[in-house]
């Protein structure tokens, strides 16, 4: 591991805003202490809970909170690498209501107890083309994120991706979920306000090489059965599965993308 990487986890050790809770940590001590502490430990206050999930280096959850301070912002993530720069930026601002959780989205309703958050939002994911199970908006994670989130509580995805954004569509059609906004090209579509028109240094890339961005936000009642959308989706052309390698013409040969 280079030394970079080594002072960044170094860092996130002393920083108030960042919470590690690996499944090891977890396990250990038998669930996490903040689930269902959240206001109380940390934010002092009973602000609405959102999260951003799969947060990269954080510039979501960060913007977020600056513009939004009657709001509790945490940003989920595992790779703690990327996550210091928005833990770094939230540190040097003095944000009280952002905070950074390292964990596995996998692990998240043993992070939050039932009717902790209040919205989600899923800000431009690998859309795992090839594993449903593995899709952030799939009925596997909706169903992980219901038992913690407010009955009816929203969940926004922001996404480049046909492949991901189709998928979630038919899905939320599929299950009848209320939808309140939806478009496939937001930065035309009139919708682009002050919260969806944060952007990623990751989103400034695909918009940079000509790319659409897709939103959809969708409410997520409790009590209801999801079902899989019964569908077939044609791949995304740009990426390779595994979103390391984008394959464009406007993209000299060799040339890579970073992730969010």
């Amino acid at each position: 591991m280079g030394k970079n990487k080594l002072k960044k986890f170094a860092d996130m050790e002393r920083m108030q805003c960042v919470f590690q809770f690996p499944f090891a940590v977890v396990k250990q001590e038998g669930g996490c202490p903040m689930r269902g502490k959240w206001n109380e430990l940390y934010f002092n206050n009973d602000n609405p809970i959102v999260l951003e999930l799969g947060c990269g280096k954080g510039e979501y959850a960060v913007g977020l909170a600056q513009r939004f301070p009657g709001k509790n912002y945490i940003g989920v993530d595992i790779k703690g690498a990327r996550m210091w720069t928005g833990a770094k930026m939230a540190t040097e601002q003095g944000l009280p209501n952002v905070a950074f959780l390292r964990t596995s989205i996998e692990l998240i309703d043993n992070m939050f107890a039932p009717d902790e958050v209040s919205e989600i939002w899923i800000t431009f994911p690998d859309p795992q083309m090839k594993k449903v199970n593995k899709r952030l908006t799939s009925t596997r994670f909706l169903d992980n994120y219901r038992n913690i989130l407010k009955d009816g509580g929203l969940v926004h995805l922001k996404t480049d991706s046909p492949f991901l954004y189709t998928y979630t569509h038919a899905l939320v059609e599929e299950n009848h979920l209320p939808v309140e906004a939806d478009t496939d090209d937001l930065y035309a579509s009139g919708l682009a306000d002050d919260i969806l028109d944060i952007k990623t240094h990751y989103e400034m890339q695909w918009l940079q090489r000509g790319l659409t961005i897709k939103y959809i936000r969708f409410a997520l009642p409790h009590g209801v059965e999801l079902i899989e959308p019964d569908i077939e989706i044609e791949p995304d052309t740009y990426r390779s599965y595994n979103r390391g390698y984008i394959q464009m013409p406007q993209l000299m040969k060799g040339e890579e993308l970073t992730n969010n």
